[in-house]
């Protein structure tokens, strides 16, 4: 990536109603706190089609709502084959969404594909689909996902001001 590009990142979970969208509201929101807007272009999707066009789930929104994040905008969408062009980094929520992106990759955009959590923070963990749980699932995914996302934004700040490791 040039210095002056745009780090372009696709959340990935499995039907883009919880997981994604809520890694995508928090990033968003860390990288508005720190002023960084103009250097990253943030999106999530789904690796399944089921709630193309829905918002995220209820809870997802609520749980983001109670820290100031506003999910209430966003859509669910379907990974395509141009996202691969389109984003620097796809990074799937579980060992799950990962393999799926690495079968619908193009020829030589496996490199884009990562885990999440374990890209952002250097352990391999799967963020936990909360969907058939109760609201705490909710708040512990949201948990783990700020505190991953603020290291995901940590590493890649760096990279975005052209700061070699």
């Amino acid at each position: 990536m040039m210095q002056n590009e745009k780090m372009s990142i696709l959340f990935v979970c499995l039907g883009n109603i919880c997981r994604s969208p809520l890694a995508e509201g928090v990033f968003r929101d860390i990288v508005t706190a720190n002023g960084a807007q103009d250097r990253f272009h943030i999106d999530s999707a789904g690796t399944g089609n089921w709630h193309r066009g829905n918002p995220p789930d209820r809870r997802s929104v609520e749980v983001a709502g109670r820290y100031g994040i506003d999910l209430s905008g966003l859509r669910a969408r379907q990974v395509t084959r141009g996202d691969f062009d389109r984003f620097d980094l796809l990074l799937g929520m579980d060992g799950d969404n990962v393999a799926a992106l690495a079968e619908l990759a193009p020829p030589g955009r496996q490199d884009r594909i990562a885990q999440f959590h374990e890209f952002s923070t250097g352990v391999p963990r799967d963020v936990p689909d909360p969907y058939y749980g109760g609201e705490d699932g909710f708040e512990t995914v949201y948990r783990l996902i700020r505190a991953a996302a603020g290291s995901l934004f940590e590493k890649l700040a760096a990279e975005t001001r052209g700061v070699s490791g």
